[in-house]
């Protein structure tokens, strides 16, 4: 792992502590996450390994990924707050964020070692799984898997919330409306009666 790679893996892995605070959600919320995501994907990514038990590695791990992105979504408070749609991630959420990005970092060190990389070796000659790729490949797609998985699932939480706050305020403005043409109707009334009966005095 180079310089690059660690700045990355720490940035995601410190990505969900700045959600800790309540914040309002916008598209830096979506964007950073996944471009950050993306990078690391077109630069480690190169094709799908197909060969022996590796799609079913690649697939395992990105249904893991999939999961906790799901859950952690699930468990990031989505909110109105004075008129805004609001974020802020719960403890849990931290921590299955935590555990995920920080499983796919610690292993990256640690296949990067000589006993690592031969306890990895045997695994997977046991295993049938062919290259060190589809390992890549399998904790690339995890994360983004999970990246994916968790924005989304706020995404549309907060849209939801979003458009049930909109049909909530529609009937009290109809309300409103209705209240006002009524009290503009009670007062002409009111000053033709007062009309008339200057009318009727002055008769």
């Amino acid at each position: 792992m180079n310089t690059t790679d660690w700045i990355v893996d720490i940035a995601l892995l410190l990505i969900v502590f700045r959600q800790l605070r309540e914040e309002r959600i916008s598209k830096a919320t979506f964007i950073i996450p996944i471009a950050m995501i993306t990078w690391a994907a077109s630069k480690y990514l190169h094709g799908i390994p197909t060969a022996g038990n590796d799609l079913a590695l690649v697939a395992l791990f990105t249904g893991i990924g999939a999961v906790f992105g799901l859950f952690g979504g699930l468990l990031t408070r989505v909110r109105t707050r004075e008129g805004h749609v609001t974020i802020k991630a719960s403890a849990g959420a931290a921590v299955l964020w935590v555990i995920s990005m920080g499983f796919r970092l610690g292993f990256a060190v640690w296949s990067s070692h000589a006993s690592g990389a031969a306890h990895l070796t045997s695994f997977s000659v046991a295993h049938d799984i062919t290259s060190g790729q589809a390992w890549v490949t399998a904790l690339i797609l995890m994360a983004l898997g999970e990246v994916v998985v968790r924005l989304g699932t706020i995404a549309v939480r907060a849209w939801t919330l979003s458009s049930h706050g909109t049909r909530t305020q529609s009937p009290t403005l109809a309300q409103s409306r209705t209240l006002a043409q009524s009290r503009t109707l009670a007062q002409r009334q009111a000053e033709d009666r007062e009309f008339a009966m200057e009318m009727a005095s002055r008769v």
